[in-house]
């Protein structure tokens, strides 16, 4: 198949040109004259999009551990544009994330829907003082043992996972475990000095900067700081609610093509306004917000990345910085840039037509059209 006359998405700027795919795989780009199967008509041609960081949609939760579930969010995923993801787990006790991870691992991918690339483990190594809407009852020392069994119990699908530096045991965490998987710096009260030392020791990323985290000051530089610092990839969650659009502004300059935006979307996704549940906790949504019930405490978002795309450009961001946040940050930030996030020879066919207005025309995913 080669798709042609399309403004593609190459190192980083667009060119007019075709992209030619076989067994899956992409095998040549060349220029937009090609003869072609599925001409573009000039639309934009880029990488499919990879969330490193979504809990679920469709009133679907992957620590819920339902097979069923999982195809639903698939689904929903690939809708919006996203080809990979990773299942973000939550603050769970052992027993309930062990089955969680099982489920997972024995996920098969409709027709439909986008791939599973892997699992994110957002705790439960965090602190209690910044744990936000995971439930306290189930935090845990960093222990790498734990993490090493529920690794296991995925089929060595763990590819994130999120820790508190400052907790007892972290840094030995971190210098094991960043053997295995990529390790984040989050919900955490650490200062500038313990984040350093985490990321000395092996940490390369932090979950959603600013949430979860003490604030940037002159003074105490902190987390966010110390992940500039180090040159770690840095989450933001770009709803329009998380962070002022100022405030991501700020943050693409400081961290370029270090900045992964995520969804952090919850079972709430695709979904109304109404009551949900997330970790054994009540939610609420209204007009797309979710707090835990009765405060004003978020609790991750309803978005996806197409429409994170289209806030992030209309609130400034050049597109071609977008779609790079969108796409190669987050393969590189959990060491899957070898496969996927790049419209390259040798990487998968996983691509999306966008529209000039953004809006998503056509999904492949290892080379066949699902939508």
């Amino acid at each position: 198949m080669i798709i042609g006359n399309a403004n593609v998405f190459v190192d980083g700027k667009f060119q007019k040109g075709s992209v030619a795919v076989e067994n899956g795989v992409i095998t040549a780009i060349g220029p937009a004259g090609w003869p072609c199967d599925v001409d573009a008509q000039g639309k934009y041609l880029v990488p499919g999009f990879i969330d490193v960081h979504t809990h679920g949609a469709m009133n679907e939760d992957f620590s819920d551990g339902k097979p069923e579930g999982l195809p639903a969010m698939s689904k929903h995923y690939a809708a919006h544009g996203v080809t990979s993801f990773l299942a973000t787990t939550m603050t769970l006790k052992e027993e309930v994330l062990t089955p969680a991870m099982e489920t997972i691992c024995g996920f098969v991918r409709p027709a439909d829907g986008a791939k599973c690339a892997g699992i994110h483990l957002e705790g439960p190594f965090l602190s209690y003082a910044k744990r936000g809407a995971q439930a306290a009852e189930n935090l845990h020392k960093p222990d790498a043992e734990m993490f090493h069994r529920l690794n296991a119990a995925s089929g060595g699908q763990v590819r994130l996972v999120t820790v508190a530096p400052e907790e007892e045991g972290a840094i030995p965490f971190i210098e094991e475990v960043s053997k295995v998987c990529t390790v984040s710096i989050g919900h955490t009260t650490a200062n500038y000095e313990t984040a350093m030392a985490a990321y000395a020791a092996g940490a390369s990323h932090a979950t959603h900067l600013y949430n979860g985290m003490p604030s940037l000051l002159h003074r105490e530089p902190g987390v966010i700081a110390a992940a500039l610092d180090s040159g770690a990839t840095v989450e933001l969650i770009c709803d329009g609610l998380h962070i002022h659009p100022a405030v991501i502004r700020a943050t693409h300059r400081m961290f370029g093509k270090k900045l992964v935006i995520i969804s952090d979307s919850l079972r709430c996704a695709g979904m109304p306004d109404g009551q949900y549940e997330l970790g054994g906790q009540p939610i609420e949504m209204k007009n797309g917000r979710a707090t835990l019930l009765g405060t004003d405490t978020l609790a991750g978002s309803s978005s996806n990345l197409l429409q994170e795309l289209q806030n992030v450009v209309s609130f400034g961001l050049p597109l071609e910085d977008a779609i790079t946040a969108l796409t190669s940050a987050p393969a590189k930030a959990v060491r899957l840039d070898h496969e996927i996030g790049s419209i390259a020879v040798g990487k998968k066919a996983d691509l999306l037509l966008l529209t000039e207005d953004l809006e998503l025309d056509s999904v492949y995913i290892d080379g066949n059209k699902i939508i």
